[in-house]
């Protein structure tokens, strides 16, 4: 799935992509170093993997936040 980065911390190694309805997801800092990224730029397209949580109404928990390559 893709993103656009939209926030980061680089302390805490978390921070939100919008999904591309402009829906504002949160990330942790494993789906972070899960990807190899050193840095996050906001506006910066990504990729992302995500796993629904049990709560079929609730956002996805992203697991993993990469660059998009074409």
């Amino acid at each position: 799935m893709q993103a656009t980065a939209y926030t980061y911390d680089p302390e805490t190694r978390s921070g939100s992509v919008l999904l591309d309805d402009g829906t504002p997801v949160p990330f942790a800092a494993d789906a972070f170093d899960a990807g190899g990224l050193r840095l996050l730029r906001p506006g910066q397209r990504v990729r992302i993997e995500v796993r629904q949580d049990a709560a079929p109404a609730g956002p996805p928990t992203i697991t993993l936040v990469t660059l998009q390559t074409f």
